[in-house]
């Protein structure tokens, strides 16, 4: 993995600064593999050779750029914390936001066909990576079937997330079924499914969305109204779940 020259000499040590639910025996609650290895019957003291291949690198801080479009690819990085924007910049100097990664999601599948980052990955707030040489875990997944599964998910997880707002969706849709994303995210990973904080601004959510800014402050305030949310700046409350699964429906039906 290529990073930054301003930034390697303070990134790739061991982590300092831990998430950290975790210990010899046990995995983070954000690991990205410790489903899989859980699945197959290994605890972290039987998986040595995997833990060898994690290199904990960061904090990097909000601003800060993880990967640069075009860099050389040959390592994905798992988020440990905090939250991560992937963008491109036109021609013209326009952002495009791609999507954005929370804490056990893995970042750098779409550079594997080119071997180069498509795009710009940027840290949203104070966040911390473990990197995962690809040529050393994919060689370790061919003999490990859960690891390979669980490659294959995450990969296919990241295509779904990619086309999830590809659809002719009303923006009450795509905002509902946006709110869900992190609702089901968090719950998966035993944290609350109803009060989360959102680290981008209203801006970059918009823009990912594909609406405008004006669009997403009224689309909040309606379901504010309408008792769906509670937002105070950047925290949001979800107080009606099945009303906005069910306004969501068009868009999470896949």
């Amino acid at each position: 993995m290529s990073l930054p020259k301003d930034i390697m000499p303070l990134r790739a040590v061991p982590c300092l600064f831990p998430a950290d639910d975790a210990d010899d025996f046990q995995f983070c609650s954000t690991c990205a593999f410790s489903s899989a290895c859980r699945d197959q019957g290994y605890d972290k003291a039987a998986l040595h050779e995997l833990e060898c291949l994690v290199e904990h690198i960061g904090p990097f801080e909000a601003g800060e750029y993880l990967f640069r479009e075009g860099e050389t690819f040959n390592a994905i990085a798992a988020v440990r914390t905090g939250t991560v924007k992937a963008f491109t910049v036109d021609a013209a100097g326009r952002e495009q936001v791609l999507g954005f990664f929370l804490p056990g999601e893995v970042i750098g599948f779409n550079a594997i066909h080119d071997a180069r980052f498509p795009c710009n990955v940027v840290a949203l707030d104070t966040v911390m990576l473990c990197r995962f040489s690809f040529p050393s875990i994919s060689a370790l997944a061919a003999r490990t079937s859960a690891l390979q599964a669980q490659l294959f998910r995450l990969l296919s997880q990241d295509i779904k997330k990619a086309a999830l707002l590809a659809g002719d969706f009303s923006a009450d849709e795509r905002m509902a079924a946006f709110l869900l994303g992190f609702s089901h995210h968090y719950s998966a990973r035993g944290y609350s499914a109803h009060r989360f904080t959102l680290a981008m601004s209203r801006t970059d959510i918009a823009n990912y969305l594909r609406l405008a800014a004006e669009t997403v402050s009224r689309v909040m305030r309606r379901f504010q109204e309408d008792g769906l949310v509670k937002v105070n700046r950047r925290e949001v409350e979800l107080l009606d779940l099945p009303r906005l699964e069910a306004l969501a429906q068009p868009v999470l039906r896949g």
